[in-house]
């Protein structure tokens, strides 16, 4: 039987097979009172020292092969008639070589338990394992997945820069003292479902090319998560103190956690780096790809920090004090579609905004589009569905989201965020227009007209356009009605008393003449524009007019003014910070 090349190691080696092309043979440390390691025994001897062992016994099986069949009867040697599960004192199989699949189900060990640079070429099978002292997987190579589901860790867990091929499970272990995950990689999914970390205060950094799954897991101490994945499930993850968690890659789902104090999700910009300077091997993963939250449904947002993350496809709906979420440095969202789309007859063109997923889903189904396949990148002319595309029969309707983007908008004027602030007052405002349930209709209308005039005193140029084919009907009206066809001239009257005396006139103008003739000259049009840049800084010019004029002249000093006003307030909500 041939072993994996090692390191040099403090014992003596079994050198069993040693020859030209392998100088050192077999690694394993010697047996007691033999010179050869437990798997080169004589069969006599091997079954001895197995005969010699007890429940709670100490083992030194450091860099020996150890088969299946083996590792069967060692447990068989130590298992304890009373609980009926394999006992261990102290356990070094430091550097040993599993060839094939090594299971530890239920085993027990009573002391420290060290596997340091194992190397495990089968399935590791540990489910409901004790460890009541130190275990030590550092380096440790796991070749084909590894469980330990509902195992228990009372000292240190050490699994830093071991490497686990295909799937491990840590699904409901509980882990009472510190774990050490530094540049652990793990080439498949790893499932942490309904583990408990009590004391864990550093939470790697790891490398994962699948899934991280903390779902349900609880962390009961202030702790700092690293992780580079492709995804990371914090569903129901209960955090019962402080976390800061740091993520590379990966999209982050935080449906329904349960944060009591201060969670902060943070994109980490550089590679990680260990506490010894080395960067973990990150190339299983795709490159520059950003953090994206993908929900943060049911949580309660006022202990939630998001600082430079992609909520794209973030579903906020059923979040609470998302009034009070914080959103820190570069937050993208998703924006309308671009380019010009056919709404009917007519062609439209979205104005850019940011926008929720909720609205983008909304919209989407409204329009009749289907979901997007999974992995499909989004198409920039179509509203998003994305692959977190929720059921169409759950989708949140208008009257759903206007109070979402009403909470969270306060989140960017506490980020002092004014066109943030500006685009989630709009995207409330569009609900509200379509909300045919909780929305009076007068209140709709309203909002209809308020958006075509000026998108809800947000878009200049929509207010400025309406304000320039104002002014123009106002020239062109009081052109055709408003003004006369000449001044109307002055006249003194009076009466010369026959034997002299005061004179007493009366000055009176002529009535004003609606025009005819040829009324479009160029000098009724300075006149016109004289009135109209009047009225729109809600001035009167003194010109003559008739009294169609006059009208034409009192509406456009009310409505010109107003379109400028709310030019002005939409420019200031886009460049004021």
């Amino acid at each position: 039987m041939s072993t994996p090349p090692s390191s040099a190691s403090a014992w003596l080696y079994c050198a069993h097979g040693a020859d030209l092309t392998d100088p050192v043979g077999c690694r394993g440390v010697h047996i007691d009172g033999h010179t050869a390691c437990l798997a080169h025994l004589t069969d006599t001897d091997r079954d001895a020292y197995l005969a010699s062992l007890a429940p709670g016994a100490d083992i030194d099986l450091r860099g020996t092969p150890i088969t299946a069949d083996l590792l069967g009867r060692l447990l068989q040697a130590v298992r304890d008639p009373a609980t009926e599960r394999p006992r261990f004192g102290r356990a070094w199989f430091s550097e040993a070589w599993f060839c094939d699949e090594a299971r530890f189900g239920w085993t027990q060990f009573s002391d420290t338990a060290a596997f340091r640079e194992a190397r495990f070429s089968g399935e590791v099978w540990l489910p409901d394992a004790q460890f009541f002292g130190d275990a030590n997987f550092h380096a440790a190579q796991f070749c084909d997945g590894a469980e330990f589901s509902e195992a228990q860790f009372s000292g240190l867990a050490s699994f830093s820069q071991a490497q686990l091929s295909g799937i491990a499970w840590f699904d409901r272990t509980r882990f009472s003292g510190d774990v050490a995950f530094e540049g652990a990689r793990f080439s498949g999914n790893v499932d942490f479902s309904e583990a408990q970390f009590l004391a864990a205060s550093v939470w790697g950094p790891v490398v994962c090319g699948g899934t991280v799954d903390l779902s349900r897991a609880v962390f009961g101490a202030p702790v700092t998560l690293e992780v580079s994945a492709r995804q990371v499930l914090c569903t129901r993850t209960h955090w019962q103190s402080t976390a800061t968690v740091r993520v590379r890659h990966a999209s982050v789902d935080l449906g329904h956690a349960v944060p009591e104090a201060p969670l902060a999700i943070t994109a980490h910009p550089t590679p990680f780096t260990t506490a010894n300077g080395t960067i973990p091997d990150e190339s299983m993963l795709p490159g520059n790809e950003p953090v994206r939250v993908i929900s943060v449904q049911g949580v309660d947002a006022a202990h939630l920090v998001l600082t430079d993350t992609d909520l794209s496809d973030c579903l906020f709906s059923g979040a609470f004090h998302l009034d009070q979420l914080r959103l820190e440095g570069r937050t993208t969202l998703a924006s309308t579609p671009t380019g010009w789309h056919r709404k009917g007859i007519a062609p439209v063109r979205w104005t850019r905004r940011r926008t929720l997923a909720e609205e983008q889903h909304w919209r989407a189904q409204t329009a009749g589009q289907p979901p997007v396949p999974a992995g499909a990148p989004p198409e920039p002319r179509r509203w998003r569905t994305g692959p977190h595309h929720p059921d169409p029969a759950r989708t949140p309707d208008p009257d759903d989201v206007a109070p979402l983007y009403r909470q969270l908008r306060k989140a960017f004027e506490d980020g002092k965020n004014e066109p943030g602030t500006a685009d989630f007052y709009y995207g409330e405002c569009e609900m509200r227009r379509h909300d045919r349930t909780g929305t009076p209709k007068a209140e709709r209308r309203l909002l209809w007209a308020y958006w075509l005039l000026s998108g809800y005193g947000l878009r200049a140029g929509r207010a400025l356009g309406w304000l320039a084919a104002a002014m123009l009907a106002t020239i062109v009206l009081l052109m055709a009605f408003g003004l006369p066809m000449s001044s109307p001239k002055q006249e003194a009257t009076g009466t010369v008393p026959a034997g002299g005396g005061t004179v007493t006139f009366v000055i009176d103008k002529q009535d004003v003449k609606n025009p005819t003739g040829d009324r479009f000259t160029s000098k009724r049009f300075d006149k016109a524009l004289n009135v109209t840049l009047n009225s729109v800084v809600f001035r009167s010019s003194g010109q003559d007019l008739t009294t169609t004029g006059t009208y034409i002249e009192m509406t456009s000093r009310l409505l010109e003014p107003a379109l400028l006003a709310l030019a002005v307030l939409a420019i200031r909500g886009r460049i004021k910070r």
